[in-house]
């Protein structure tokens, strides 16, 4: 059975990709909910969903005309090795409100390959800048 892709994110589905990015993530361990729900409302978000369940997420932060950055890309552990993580690709990058960009940008530090199969390549040394704050989320407690 093939995953449903979904971009309709009531609270409780919200609340498990939160989980899965502060619990589970490298990126960002530690997000405060209201911080991840406020980025959420201001990105175009992807999940894949099976039985009701959601099993991947992925957000996109865009103006939809010119670029656009791939981030919080998340596959549940239980539902690892099925190839959700490319069918998510490819109906990210088959959204109507995604064509024609001229830049897409992500940050991965262990999924080179597959994004390099959708056209990724290591960004240009000369041109890319960022600014990191890796501490800013403080220690989560159980009702944040």
């Amino acid at each position: 059975m093939t995953a449903a892709l979904t971009t309709d994110f009531n609270e409780a589905r919200l609340r498990t990709a939160w989980r899965w990015i502060a619990e589970e993530s490298y990126w960002g361990a530690r997000i405060p909910w209201t911080m991840f729900e406020r980025a959420c409302r201001g990105s175009l978000c992807f999940g894949l969903v099976e039985d009701g369940d959601l099993l991947a997420f992925a957000r996109v932060v865009t103006d939809q005309a010119t670029f656009a950055w791939l981030c919080d890309v998340f596959v549940d552990d239980r539902a690892r090795g099925r190839g959700l993580g490319k069918q998510l690709m490819q109906d990210i990058l088959a959204d109507p409100r995604l064509q024609d960009l001229r830049r897409w940008g992500l940050a991965t530090a262990d999924a080179h390959g597959l994004y390099s199969q959708y056209g990724f390549e290591a960004a240009d040394p000369l041109r890319h800048m960022e600014r990191v704050d890796r501490d800013i989320y403080p220690v989560l407690s159980p009702t944040t």
